[in-house]
């Protein structure tokens, strides 16, 4: 009792979000992992009794499932092209608004933020015009310039990078504004030892800023990459996975074996797998780290 009354304090803090961790997180995951085993589908639902245990019928489905697989490659690219994409933009773009404090630049700054609040029904409409190949604002742009009109959303492969380009733009602002903050933080004195030193802007930037932005570097790095490979909403509300399943993602493979043909079994054995392959790729981000030259 005196060790509780102790720690009374901590407890009542820590408590709440532990509590909403469990029920929300923890919970729902040992749930997709006990029904990742069982035939549930809608009939299940309603009747339990009626559920069957399969073992690993679900994982070997999977494995042989060539729209898994067609999912799991475009979720691949979409990492592999969308994270650094908005680590390298949304770096840039903080690099410059650094440099000025009027209200001109806190304008620009409201204006790179916006896409990330906007909502993503909103952003699809406005997309999908600029991205219509017969009278879509950016085909009329090409065609002034001579150049043929692009299929943005109709053929496979453009379509995924169509949608990697809509990712970036929405997600940079966000990552723009802790790049501006560890910007932020950063001691004057540095820069001027380095100017009394004979340093150029170059130099004090790759040798001290950048340097001094690992940290954020990193945080926004695994985010970015926990968020891309969980790639839903994009996909879903501007092309609903097509064409010919060319951009579905394997969040939205989930969402369409779980919600549009009651199949909560197998959609659970696939999320199964997209929250160990976070464990994995957060984890070897995380031993990478640790190999980080301190200053």
């Amino acid at each position: 009792m005196r060790n509780l009354s102790r720690y009374r304090a901590a407890l009542l803090f820590v408590g709440p979000s532990v509590v909403l961790l469990t029920v929300f997180v923890v919970a729902p995951i040992l749930v997709a992992a006990v029904a990742s085993l069982t035939d549930l589908d809608l009939r299940g639902l309603r009747d339990l009794s009626s559920v069957e245990f399969i073992g690993l019928d679900n994982y070997r489905r999977l494995f042989t499932d060539s729209l898994f697989g067609t999912a799991a490659l475009n979720t691949v690219l979409y990492v592999v092209l969308g994270v650094p994409l908005i680590v390298v933009f949304a770096m840039g773009i903080a690099l410059l608004l650094n440099f000025g404090t009027s209200r001109l630049y806190s304008g620009l700054r409201a204006a790179y933020f916006l896409p990330a609040i906007t909502n993503i029904v909103a952003v699809a409409v406005v997309w999908g015009y600029l991205y219509n190949t017969d009278s879509g604002l950016l085909n009329y742009l090409l065609s002034i310039g001579g150049v043929e009109p692009v299929p943005w959303l109709d053929q496979p492969f453009v379509a995924k990078l169509s949608l990697i380009l809509v990712g970036v733009w929405k997600g940079a602002g966000f990552n723009m504004i802790i790049f501006l903050a560890a910007l932020q933080g950063i001691p004057k004195d540095y820069y001027e030892a380095a100017e009394l030193d004979g340093a150029g802007a170059w130099h004090k930037l790759t040798k001290i800023t950048i340097p001094l932005l690992r940290y954020a570097t990193f945080f926004v790095t695994v985010t970015t990459t926990i968020a891309w490979i969980q790639f839903f909403e994009e996909p879903f509300v501007m092309t609903d996975g097509g064409p010919l399943d060319g951009t579905i993602s394997v969040a939205l493979f989930i969402y369409q074996n779980g919600f549009n043909l009651s199949d909560f079994g197998y959609a659970s054995a696939a999320s199964v797998l997209l929250f160990l392959s976070v464990l994995l790729v957060t984890a070897v981000q995380f031993r990478l780290r640790r190999a980080d030259v301190e200053y």
